[in-house]
């Protein structure tokens, strides 16, 4: 799967800009991307943190591969907004400490520096099909503002849907910035800080955006049950998310805007709770000494437990937050040139007045 036809180029109707991939992770994961950058003669702007290095990554790439390696640093010196949803959440259970939205909000903001109009967003651990699959989705730009390509295979997925899948339970998948081609210049939209940031990028003031998917990308298999944790910590964004896009599958024509009553809170957050209490029902029907079962009663009540933390009044105040960081996030752009500059001075915009200075690596070839 990761050996491409060298002859797969991209023509200028289904030009990338730019794949971005956001990693935390050694760069060895980061050779599917390449191939792919390779493949369809494109930038790979690949942006690290934590147990990643931008300056091992640089050293990583191979010849004739066009890329930017960026190491993050703390996401409180990056030259982006002070959301409202994140400040929102600081002090309750709720905050969310990766640096993922930070990386891809920072991604549309290198966009907008360099004059891109079609990014591609690949997490380190997604495979595309073809090259095909990626130009295709560009091409499509030209008409939407996001194309997903669908997950086949291991599902992406919260940690109680994975349970409900694994128990019996009819569960699919929507796309999301795992593998997520976007338009940088009409209806700008942003990454808020909370699980299912992707799902909320998709959204506009009132509805869906333009949203189209094409071709198949693959994820690679986990343990979402390994760490309790991360179904404690995914609840809050699942909830938001799940209970606003529930609206839009009931009735497009009205939007999402019943989701800033209460009253429709105390019926998700009810319906919510039903549904984890029917998923832990199977999952204690499962042989007692399975060790899966186990784990995955034990990630379910840490779900449950969070959401029983959650009230109808934070989520609408959550909502309008949102809708203040949109305009918050529309004004942020505006005052950033669009002029192609050199990489030199990106690195300059990208980082707040007396931050630390980011590290970056590039190509001889990198044409900024």
């Amino acid at each position: 799967m990761d050996m491409f036809d060298a002859g797969e180029r991209a023509d200028e109707a289904g030009a990338v800009d730019a794949i971005v991939v956001p990693t935390i992770r050694h760069p060895r994961w980061l050779t599917h991307a390449i191939r792919l950058a390779g493949a369809i003669s494109c930038p790979l702007v690949s942006l690290h943190s934590r147990w990643s290095d931008a300056g091992q990554a640089a050293g990583w790439m191979p010849h004739g591969v066009d890329f930017l390696a960026i190491d993050i640093g703390d996401p409180d010196g990056l030259n982006l907004p002070d959301f409202a949803t994140t400040a929102l959440l600081r002090g309750t259970p709720f905050p969310r400490t990766t640096d993922l939205s930070a990386k891809r909000n920072t991604a549309l903001v290198l966009a907008r520096l360099m004059d891109w109009r079609r990014i591609v967003f690949l997490d380190d651990d997604i495979e595309v099909s073809s090259p095909q699959d990626v130009t295709r989705a560009a091409e499509l730009l030209d008409s939407y503002d996001a194309v997903g390509m669908q997950i086949d295979g291991y599902p992406d997925n919260s940690v109680v849907c994975h349970a409900h899948r694994e128990t019996g339970g009819y569960q699919d998948s929507f796309v999301g910035g795992g593998a997520l081609a976007v338009e940088t210049t009409r209806s700008p939209s942003f990454f808020p800080n909370v699980y299912n940031e992707d799902w909320f990028y998709l959204l506009t003031d009132a509805s869906l955006r333009r949203l189209a998917v094409t071709g198949k990308v693959k994820q690679r298999p986990f343990d979402p049950f390994d760490q309790q944790v991360r179904a404690r910590d995914q609840e809050l964004g699942d909830v938001l998310a799940e209970g606003v896009y529930w609206l839009l599958d009931k009735d497009p024509r009205q939007g999402w805007k019943p989701a800033t009553d209460p009253a429709h809170w105390i019926c998700f957050l009810d319906a919510r709770d039903r549904f984890i209490a029917d998923i832990l029902d199977r999952v204690r029907q499962l042989p007692p000494d399975d060790r899966k079962r186990r784990a995955m009663e034990s990630s379910l009540l840490a779900a449950r437990g969070r959401l029983h933390r959650i009230d109808p009044d934070f989520c609408v105040a959550y909502l309008k937050a949102w809708l203040e960081d949109r305009r918050r996030w529309d004004d942020h752009l505006n005052a950033i040139p669009q002029l192609g500059l050199h990489a030199q001075d990106v690195m300059k915009w990208l980082i707040k007045d007396g931050a630390t200075t980011l590290r970056w690596w590039k190509s001889l070839s990198f044409a900024y």
